[in-house]
């Protein structure tokens, strides 16, 4: 049967909806998060419950077409070309046990709810910098957050799953039940099946700390030096975020910022105050700002300064083993060269701590990897893209020396894959539960090309 007549039967047959090219609004449905990236889907599904979900397996059975689950748009790498976008907004629950440190979490909420219910509680999700993306994709992503160094990667805390396989069995799996899937469910989630809800470990923090030094970018070696110094002897309960800020000067920014540069080093502990700890780092260069005291998860989350709103953008990732002097110097002087200019901002992430331990098995992974970087690209209208695109490619030569084995899905950029965060001897058991899940090929392949 034609694909057209196929999906016009789904659609039919469906309690949400299924828009399909021609539609007025399908290419409002189809775009993703990041508006940089072209998605041209056979379709675009709003399930509302598992009926729904196990109609569309069949529809793309019947059509040819694989499910290519997307709850929020977030991490878009293709055009999902023969594929039907499935998002997921309607699974919604989010039942949280504060006795045990336990949420549910349906596959269509965001961290951003989550967050908001755990205010004052005592308890922190093992969140993203962003209040917008899905717990699911996240998750099942690996995902690295704020509090990773204390508890884990994302998918570190994912203790169960309920997983519909393209056969149309829908059940929760755990260690115990099926510890394969769960292993593969921690970090290559998408490739195997439709996960609906999550059950996630909380991360305890009685006292969360935060601090926020900011530095002219003239003291940036020795303030990375410092940072790279004190991720030596840091517990598991302090984080640290580093940002170098390099604004364009472009007349879509504010005057008092454009053309500016400078350096941010952010700590948040869940003990309380790291002061102590963090002054090599104050003593390290002239702090132009400084603030320190006690806080909250929302107060961590509004202060991440992620977009809330769909945008065009692009960047760059790279994992390192280590952050010497030679690395923290050629970064530097390839941040100052003056056709940098694209990239606006780079985060660079302090591992170890609980990554180094993970406490469950998954196939996404930074153990041993000392470092995260993420470089920032803005898609300004009417900027040529040719600069953004040189610059990170110099990104990713400079750091090429540094490269760890291994990088998190979730930092991933358009076209990359999974070879990128695992050995060959993960990826061929990574292939084999895949094969065994979804035997018939109905999940979309994601960043796992068959």
């Amino acid at each position: 049967m034609a694909l057209r007549s196929v999906l016009e039967s789904a659609r039919h047959a469906l309690r949400g909806a299924l828009v399909l090219p021609g539609d007025e609004s399908f290419d409002a449905a189809r775009r993703p998060w990041n508006l940089a990236i072209e998605q041209h889907p056979a379709g675009v599904a709003a399930p509302t419950d598992l009926r729904d979900l196990r109609a569309l397996l069949d529809a793309a059975g019947d059509a040819g077409v694989t499910l290519a689950v997307q709850p929020t748009g977030h991490g878009a790498g293709g055009d999902l070309a023969d594929a039907v976008i499935v998002r997921m907004a309607a699974f919604d629950e989010l039942s949280i046990d504060l006795g045990s440190g336990v949420v549910r979490i349906g596959s269509g909420v965001r961290w951003g709810a989550v967050v908001e219910a755990l205010e004052g509680t005592g308890w922190v999700a093992p969140a993203g910098t962003s209040p917008v993306v899905a717990v699911a994709g996240y998750t099942l992503g690996g995902g690295h957050s704020w509090f990773s160094r204390t508890a884990g990667l994302g998918s570190d805390n994912l203790r169960a799953a309920w997983v519909l396989r393209s056969d149309g069995t829908h059940d929760r799996v755990d260690d115990e039940s099926d510890p394969e899937m769960m292993w593969a469910l921690r970090g290559a989630g998408g490739v195997v099946g439709i996960v609906t809800a999550l059950e996630i470990d909380l991360v305890p923090a009685p006292s969360l700390w935060g601090t926020e030094l900011t530095f002219d970018a003239a003291d940036a070696g020795s303030v990375l030096r410092a940072v790279r110094d004190l991720s030596v002897e840091a517990p598991a309960s302090l984080n640290v975020f580093v940002n170098s800020m390099r604004m364009p000067d472009a007349p879509q920014l504010p005057e008092e910022i454009r053309g500016r540069s400078f350096l941010s080093v952010r700590a948040l502990s869940t003990v309380g105050s790291a002061d102590e700890l963090f002054e090599r780092v104050r003593r390290a260069g002239t702090v132009r700002r400084e603030m320190s005291g006690a806080t909250s998860p929302k107060t961590v989350a509004a202060s991440s300064g992620e977009p809330t709103e769909p945008t065009p953008g692009k960047g760059v990732s790279a994992a390192l083993s280590s952050l010497d002097d030679a690395t923290i110097d050629d970064l530097l002087r390839f941040r100052e060269l003056p056709d940098q200019w694209p990239i606006m901002g780079i985060d660079i992430r302090m591992l170890g701590g609980a990554l180094n331990d993970p406490r469950r098995a998954g196939f996404a992974t930074l153990q041993g990897v000392g470092w995260l970087l993420h470089a920032l690209v803005p898609v300004f209208p009417g900027v040529a893209s040719e600069p953004g695109e040189a610059s990170m490619a110099g990104f990713r030569e400079v750091l090429a020396h540094a490269i760890a084995p291994c990088t998190v899905p979730t930092f991933l950029g358009p076209g990359e894959t999974l070879e990128r965060c695992g050995d060959p001897t993960a990826i061929d058991r990574l292939r084999a539960i895949r094969a065994a899940a979804d035997p018939d090929s109905l999940i979309h392949e994601g960043r796992l090309p068959r």
